[in-house]
């Protein structure tokens, strides 16, 4: 006799193998009412795809194509496009406006846009943070809207419309300003050299010197041109002064050493002159007596700056050997025996510790500050403060 076990054994019965039972009429109705109304659906929309024209039939009032294959573009309606999907070919209206972030969370990680940035070579930077950088493309202050190439002007076009502009900043070419011969002779302009007609009017625009090339060549003592540092050097000129364009007119030109720095500032050597030596310092004496005693304060300072360092070198080197000195277990014969350290002001032998009497501060020849025990002739430097 078997035992009975927990649970017990499933016992195969006639009623679990039966066939299903067929269903019944209602279940059978409303399956075919379900698909005739996906049939009358789907025939729906195939007329109206076929009556805009993107569906083709093959004949047998059956779609080609529709199934397993991309749909056209024009096939899809415009309004079933989601508000989320983002379109790369439109550019954003506002600055932005077109990278909002995914999740909330995401906005911590965000810290710059970087579809507003310009890469200048030197980083990527945008209009807020540098707004007067020349390698910027768009947005600086004081721009025209036709420094930017437009999108439908060819690089030939756009060479040439750069090269115009250059003419007419430069006066030059078929820009350059007419000669005034036919002028009154009062207001006929003229180099006031050689007394041609034929002057550089860029000159004369800037600095207010009518003159023409051939004079600039043959007087460099005077039409020459002087940069910022050497006026700041060689006449003692201040920058509010050479700031001033009332005071110091500048031709402004792009730096030959790198071109995202500031434009260099020329100023003309006469005009310099004149204000330097009539007007600021009085005569030629006057300013190289002023650069002699600025050069003799700067050497001054500078010789001060050693010696400072080199007395605290002293002063750290007097230390450490005195240090050392203490750490080798005293000297021989202080009559403190050998196990003691000897310290600052004992005496050497059996005379006893000997007290220093430090007579009055005076500076020596070397400059430095010392005194002198009155009775064993010791010397020390003092740092007075």
């Amino acid at each position: 006799m078997e035992r009975p076990e927990t649970p017990p054994k499933e016992v195969a019965t006639a009623i679990s193998r039966r066939p299903p039972s067929p269903p019944t009429p209602e279940v059978t109705r409303r399956i075919e009412e379900n698909r005739l109304r996906a049939k009358a659906i789907r025939e729906q929309r195939d007329a109206e795809l076929q009556a805009s024209g993107a569906l083709q039939t093959n004949g047998h009032n059956q779609s080609v194509g529709s199934a397993g294959k991309k749909r056209p573009y024009g096939s899809i309606p415009r309004a079933e496009v989601p508000a989320t999907n983002r379109d790369a070919r439109t550019s954003p209206t506002k600055e932005g406006e077109g990278l909002q972030p995914v999740s909330r969370k995401f906005t911590k990680y965000v810290d710059y846009n970087f579809s507003a940035m310009t890469d200048t070579k030197g980083g990527f930077l945008s209009t807020e943070d540098d707004p007067w950088n020349k390698s910027m493309s768009a947005g600086a202050p004081g721009k025209s809207e036709g420094e930017q190439k437009p999108a439908n002007m060819t690089a030939a076009e756009w060479e040439r419309l750069q090269l115009i502009r250059k003419l007419q900043r430069n006066k030059s070419g078929p820009f350059e300003p007419g000669l005034s011969v036919l002028a009154d002779e009062k207001t006929r302009k003229r180099c006031r050299e050689c007394k041609t007609v034929e002057i550089d009017f860029v000159w004369e625009e800037v600095f207010g010197c009518a003159v023409c090339n051939g004079c600039k060549q043959k007087f460099p003592e005077k039409y020459s041109l002087l940069t910022k540092t050497e006026c700041k050097e060689d006449y003692l000129l201040t920058d509010p002064e050479l700031k001033d364009p009332e005071l110091l007119p500048h031709l402004s030109k792009p730096n030959p050493h790198k071109s995202h720095w500031h434009d260099m500032m020329l100023f003309l050597r006469y005009q310099v002159e004149d204000y330097a030596i009539n007007q600021k310092w009085g005569s030629a004496e006057a300013l190289d007596a002023e650069f002699e005693k600025r050069e003799e304060d700067k050497k001054r300072r500078k010789e001060a700056k050693f010696k400072e360092k080199l007395l605290d070198l002293k002063r750290k080197t007097r230390t450490e050997a005195f240090r050392r000195n203490n750490a080798k277990g005293g000297i021989s014969g202080s009559g403190q025996g050998p196990g003691k350290t000897a310290s600052f002001g004992d005496a050497i032998g059996d005379r006893g510790k000997h007290v220093h009497e430090w007579g009055r501060t005076v500076e020596n020849a070397d400059g430095m500050t010392v005194k002198t025990c009155l009775s064993c002739g010791s010397e020390v430097e003092v740092m007075e403060f």
